[in-house]
């Protein structure tokens, strides 16, 4: 990225160097609602699509040496963590000048409204009451996802440079209850934390069954890689045959915050927080490639 390309992209997201194997993100707990959004929908419905606080659960990260990267445009403007041909062509007043992706699962979530520019809200609301200009899709993709995109994979190859091997959270929180329009599993109660690796595709399974019996040790109900097996960030850049790992961490929101007002909940945000304190130390001790 140029000097000018990057100046930009300091407007649209945080990103912290690292000094350590391990690379976190957190790629839908922004806050920065653009004046060009143009959503028909109050700012606290849209704000449901947050993973809130999840910044704050990390703060400490930077501090013990860990790269950082966080978005700051919000999820429902744009989601990094789709790829940039999951695109509802509906949505748009023109023709889509790009690819569209054809893969009927991933199509699944495009036709709930959740592409990489959502349509509708988790409880199914439509987002806008317009159709999106061609040239708004774009300048979103080049101004969100490019760089955010970019961040990660050049944190990603510092830390395998200097170490080797890598290690990639992304992290993400999830409703206690699935909306209708949140999933493919509408309804299902979730467990506190569900880790992702795409059924072992995207890291070492037996770094993802650690990280599940750390987190169970504490007390917390884990799930693998169901009903979330880790989405585009994830898969993009996790090759475990390379020594890059990459893992989706989901945290239940009841464990740390009041659902419908976003407000921090106590004790649990504490003890969660020291819970992901004490497994980012774990896992600066551990390297995948002698599991």
């Amino acid at each position: 990225m140029t000097d000018s390309s990057r100046s930009n992209a300091d407007k649209k997201f945080s990103a912290q160097p690292g000094s350590t194997p391990l690379v976190l993100d957190s790629p839908h707990s922004g806050t920065v609602y653009p004046d060009d959004f143009g959503a028909a929908l109050p700012l606290y419905v849209l704000r449901q699509a947050e993973d809130t606080h999840v910044e704050k659960l990390y703060d400490f990260a930077p501090l013990m040496g860990v790269a950082w990267v966080e978005a700051l445009f919000p999820r429902i403007y744009l989601d990094a963590n789709r790829d940039t041909t999951e695109i509802d062509v509906d949505l748009f007043d023109g023709e889509w000048p790009h690819d569209v992706t054809e893969d009927e699962v991933t199509l699944q979530k495009v036709r709930l409204g959740k592409g990489l520019i959502w349509r509708f809200t988790d409880d199914g609301q439509a987002i806008y009451e317009r159709q999106l200009t061609v040239e708004e899709g774009q300048r979103r993709i080049s101004e969100c996802w490019v760089p955010y995109h970019a961040a990660v994979s050049d944190a990603i190859d510092a830390a395998h440079a200097r170490h080797g091997y890598s290690i990639h959270i992304n992290c993400h929180s999830m409703p206690s209850i699935a909306a209708s329009h949140a999933t493919l599993h509408p309804g299902l109660e979730h467990a506190d934390f569900v880790i992702g690796d795409r059924d072992g595709t995207t890291a070492s399974p037996a770094l993802s069954n650690m990280v599940c019996d750390f987190l169970r040790s504490r007390g917390h109900d884990v799930e693998y890689n169901h009903p979330y097996k880790g989405v585009e960030l994830v898969r993009r850049y996790g090759k475990p045959e390379e020594h890059r790992h990459s893992i989706q961490i989901e945290i239940n929101r009841r464990i740390y915050m009041d659902e419908e007002t976003l407000e921090i909940v106590q004790p649990g945000f504490d003890k969660l927080k020291q819970d992901l304190r004490d497994l980012v130390e774990w896992l600066l001790k551990t390297d995948p490639r002698k599991l």
